[in-house]
């Protein structure tokens, strides 16, 4: 069923579990609520895709642009966005809980309230994110950018932060206990 959708598409709501999306321009898409667990996604345009609620876990995401998308809400438990562009994304409240956001950038992106338990983001850029209250705990932080970050509130307990930069970081109430 590869060709399902296009720039502006709409498909709230749908079943798109399993569907190759590789590559396919789906800018400005609307995909809130749909569920794309285990679909692929890899080098996909979802600049400005809105994702609110959808469950993308298990989902192949790769060098994917999704840049300004709204992803709040959204299951990506165990997905993989290895060096996926998600600058200025909208991930508050998200579940990435297990996700693989290796070399992933993020800068300036809304984390608040998510879930990056067990995560990877070594070499991440999340220089200027928004991480209030988000739950970090045992995810992997190797060599990541969390430069000038708000990480107020977050759960960091077991997390690895060998080489991270904070620099000018917010930590208050934060707990960076071994």
């Amino acid at each position: 069923r590869k060709g399902i959708g296009g720039a502006k598409a709409n498909l709230s709501g749908t079943d798109l579990s399993g569907i190759d999306f590789s590559g396919m321009d789906l800018y400005s898409s609307n995909l809130s609520g749909a569920d794309l667990s285990g679909a692929n996604l890899s080098g996909a345009d979802l600049e400005y895709a809105i994702l609110s609620g959808a469950n993308l876990s298990g989902a192949l995401l790769e060098n994917a642009n999704l840049s300004h998308a709204k992803l709040s809400g959204a299951n990506l438990s165990g997905a993989g966005l290895e060096n996926t562009t998600l600058y200025k994304a909208d991930l508050s409240g998200a579940d990435l809980s297990g996700a693989n956001l290796s070399g992933a950038f993020l800068e300036n992106s809304k984390l608040s309230h998510a879930n990056l338990s067990g995560a990877d983001l070594e070499n991440a850029n999340l220089s200027y994110a928004h991480l209030s209250g988000a739950l970090l705990e045992n995810a992997k932080l190797y060599q990541t950018d969390l430069s000038s970050a708000d990480l107020s509130d977050v759960n960091l307990s077991g997390a690895n932060l060998s080489g991270t930069d904070l620099e000018n970081a917010i930590l208050s109430g934060a707990n960076l206990s071994g």
